[in-house]
């Protein structure tokens, strides 16, 4: 592989503009199919074949009102309260929404509130009007009943009198044909009351079921309208979120303040933001001051810029055909910014240091690119690999974001590996300032400068961190060990979950949505829970209304539920949606025991009433998603571990090296769980890291962080111990080996490790607040990573063992292909002067 990288290094460099003219073709198709088939991203996370993926199924079909998404719209008056003038001003606007193709239909809080107020009162006054009813039919029946019996005392008197009997009847038929109109009048009075009776019954299991909800706040403050769109909320294009937006914030002339909730305000269209930019200006200034000139520091950025603008714009053409979340395409520019600059680095710093040893320039971009360039190609495989290995767990979303950030990081290595060479050769004798060049010069024109820089090689090796670590192994090791042990024990406590209002910035609409509703309405009205029921066939419209019920009063028996109405019923009364409300907002620990729980009373539902239910929503499908990527963490983190034992006993021939790399990879990344549930579950440093909100922990952060961990971790791998390893097969003793490798990669690793998490840094600070964690877990990720794994704890256990750790059993040496990944037979054959033959 390394003769092939040296052949392709040396024909990107020969014909630089064929390269850089293919790169460019490649940039204008890519960016034209981008701006040509680009559809809207969204943040759907549901997966097929779940409950709440059927119930919504369902819903489309019977109950196609019901089945788009719905959010809600909190109005916020002043001390004084809302005045007629401002409920006008909210009719009205909610009236212009149901305009909007968009919407399906609206609920006026103050309508509804009025209804839900006056409910108690109806019920009362029919309650006693029932009464008042039924106290005048027992007193008709009393005066029946006492006509009945005076009659049938003057029959009596009659026919002892020795009255004919049809004297008696024809004498007494009037009064009997009074009573029995009377009768008759009174049955029917009492079939009325019966009627009553039962309405009122109705009425009151209404009431009964909406208490607990409110639509306008108890001191009049706050109101809250709910919207229906007939698709679902992640089908909103941007221009119908802001239209929605526009519209109710129209309010505000007649002293209003109008708050759209998070599934309104949420515009995912925009990429890039500050944050991002300030954190690639933190790897600008690193990369000027490790490589002194701003042509060879931007020569890395340009390289990552164009991978990420193929990548990236790839996955953007690709939006108008498959759905892709907006998380997609910003870990794709994650990931492609910081290997992209990483894998350029590596390969320019080689090529630096060979034109500094007096190396033609030809040679060097070729050796450069078969030696750190496949290092690069394996790295960056690595990376690829565990990416795309996102699909395994069968989640569609995972499997898009997996594989867009794996395509994107592909292309960078194809860059580093192409078009690097071929620039490189366009800016020849730049890429080094004229002050190093003429140092460098002087020090070629020494005598026996070759065995001085040998021998100052070696002193080095034993002086700085590598010398620190290596003369105190022991102290190292556990030192690092236990530093990553402690930062790892919140890890234990870690919950998952997808965001909701709360997580948004405190001076984001959404989070004053969210904050309002939970004050003035409680936490629960910010996610509702929907439950589906299929009632039994046949039922008459007041057996299905009544069965609602019947349904509703098992719904409220959960606990922490704080009301269950119903809210829709389909035409054939078979299919019936109700709104479930929660104790806690839509993330909280008890509304998922809330959703768990009512599944759990599905078959007491179904064995008291005949209905079966089922849950639906955003609630319940966020809830679904996280339950489904925390059982997927452990099969996939069991392939990321097992393919990093397989791909690094390939790379090192070493039985050691590949253990160590995946225990401290593990190490590693239960660090970063700790971190991130200390400051986004805790809200430790919250004030540093902008969480005015601790909860839980977005819900597919683990299961990435472990597979960009995991290739990023490998990545300095690789580089670290393909140094050591190098020193060793040219003759070093073992631990000597361990020094001289460290010393040769410690200033670039350390570059690259800081250029990389200043680039996911910059995403902690994100305008996509689902963003801010995923950043800031692969930023502290690699920062321990690389300095405490890679450059501490891996030599100083490398040092410990000495030759041992490069002990392979001869069977397994004999099977396995050497790979050479550190490029020393490309490095015996040029020196050799055989590089000539191998390239003619």
């Amino acid at each position: 592989m390394a003769l092939l990288l040296y052949r392709l290094g040396k024909f990107s460099y020969r014909h630089r503009w064929l390269v850089i003219s293919l790169w460019l073709a490649v940039l204008v198709a890519v960016g034209g199919s981008a701006a040509a088939f680009h559809g809207t991203m969204s943040n759907n996370f549901q997966i097929p074949g779940t409950e709440t993926q059927q119930m919504l199924d369902k819903l489309k079909k019977d109950l196609p009102a019901s089945s788009g998404g719905s959010a809600g719209i909190v109005f916020e008056a002043g001390d004084a309260g809302f005045n007629q003038a401002g409920k006008d001003a909210i009719a009205s606007a909610l009236a212009q929404l149901e305009k909007l193709p968009e919407v399906q239909s609206t609920v006026n809080p103050f309508t509804t509130q009025a209804t839900l107020d006056k409910a108690p009162s109806d019920l009362a006054a029919g309650e006693q009007k029932a009464a008042a009813g039924q106290a005048e039919l027992d007193k008709a029946r009393a005066t029946l009943d006492a006509g009945d019996a005076q009659l049938k005392a003057a029959e009596q008197q009659m026919t002892a009198a020795g009255m004919p009997a049809a004297q008696v009847q024809a004498q007494l038929a009037p009064q009997k044909a009074e009573l029995l109109a009377g009768r008759q009048k009174l049955d029917a009075g009492q079939k009325q009351a019966t009627d009553g009776a039962a309405a009122v019954a109705f009425a009151k299991r209404q009431v009964t079921a909406s208490q607990g909800m409110r639509f306008v706040s108890e001191d009049g403050k706050a109101a809250i309208a709910q919207v229906q769109f007939k698709t679902s909320i992640n089908g909103l294009t941007p221009a119908a979120r802001q239209q929605v937006q526009n519209i109710v914030h129209g309010v505000s002339s007649a002293g209003v303040t109008a708050l759209a909730s998070k599934e309104i305000t949420e515009d995912v269209s925009q990429l890039f933001g500050v944050s991002e930019i300030i954190g690639i200006a933190v790897a600008a200034i690193a990369l000027i001051v490790m490589l002194g000139t701003l042509v060879a520091a931007g020569l890395p950025l340009l390289m990552a810029i164009i991978g990420v603008a193929v990548g990236v714009g790839g996955t953007f053409a690709l939006t108008g055909v498959i759905d892709i979340s907006s998380i997609s395409p910003m870990l794709a520019l994650m990931l492609g910014l910081a290997v992209g600059i990483d894998y350029s680095l590596f390969i320019v710093n080689r090529h630096r240091g060979q034109l500094l040893s007096g190396m033609d320039a030809e040679e060097s971009v070729a050796l450069a690119t078969g030696t750190s360039g496949n290092a690069v190609l394996f790295a960056g495989l690595t990376v690829v690999i565990a990416l795309a290995a996102l699909v395994v767990p069968g989640l569609p979303f995972l499997a898009v974001m997996g594989l867009s950030a794996a395509a994107t990081v592909a292309v960078a290595v194809v860059v580093s590996l192409t078009l690097t060479p071929a620039v490189l050769s366009l800016v020849g004798r730049k890429l080094i300032s004229k002050r190093a060049w003429a140092k460098a010069e002087r020090h070629n024109a020494e005598p026996e400068h070759a065995s001085a820089d040998r021998a100052e090689d070696q002193r080095r090796s034993s002086r700085g961190w590598g010398g620190l670590v290596t003369r105190n192994p022991v102290v190292s090791l556990l030192a690092g060990v236990v530093l990553l042990g402690v930062l790892a024990l919140p890890a234990s406590q870690l919950r998952l979950a997808l965001p909701d209002g709360g997580s948004e910035p405190v001076d984001s609409q959404a989070f004053k949505a969210y904050d309002l509703t939970r004050k003035s309405f409680g936490e629960g009205m910010t996610g509702p829970i929907v439950v589906v029921g299929t009632f039994p066939s046949g039922l008459s419209d007041e057996q299905a209304k009544a069965k609602q019920f019947d349904v509703t009063d098992k719904l409220r028996g959960v606990d922490n539920v704080v009301a269950a109405v119903p809210v829709a019923l389909s035409p054939d009364h078979r299919t019936a949606v109700f709104q479930v409300i929660p104790k806690d907002g839509p993330a909280s620990a008890s509304t998922v025991q809330v959703v768990s729980e009512l599944r759990a009373k599905g078959s007491e539902i179904q064995q008291a009433t005949g209905a079966t239910i089922g849950l639906t929503g955003q609630t319940a499908g966020n809830i679904d998603v996280s339950a489904k990527l925390g059982a997927a963490l452990p099969p996939y983190l069991a392939i990321v571990v097992g393919l990093s034992l397989v791909l690094l006993l390939l790379v090192f021939r070493s039985i050691v090296v590949p253990l160590l790399a995946t225990g401290g990879f593990l190490l590693s990344l239960a660090a970063a769980f700790g971190a991130v549930v200390a400051v986004y579950q805790w809200g430790w440093l919250g004030a540093v890291f902008d969480v005015p909100n601790p909860g839980a922990v977005l819900s597919f952060l683990p299961i990435i962080l472990i597979g960009v961990l995991f290739g990023l971790a490998m990545d300095y791998q690789v580089f670290i111990t393909s140094g050591m390893r190098e020193s060793f097969m040219h003759g070093e003793n073992a631990k000597q080996a361990v020094r001289t490798g460290f010393s040769h990669a410690a200033a670039v690793v350390t570059a690259a490790a800081i250029i990389m998490v200043s680039v996911f840094a910059g995403f902690i600070f994100s305008h996509l607040t689902m963003v801010r964690p995923l950043g800031f877990a692969m930023a502290f990720g690699v920062l321990v990573d690389a300095f405490v794994v890679r450059m501490t704890i891996v030599p100083a256990v490398m040092y410990l063992l000495g030759e041992k750790a490069w002990w392979l059993p001869r069977w397994l040496s004999r099977i396995l292909p050497d790979v050479d990944v550190e490029g020393a037979k490309l490095q015996r054959t040029t020196a050799a002067g055989g590089a000539k033959e191998l390239v003619h």
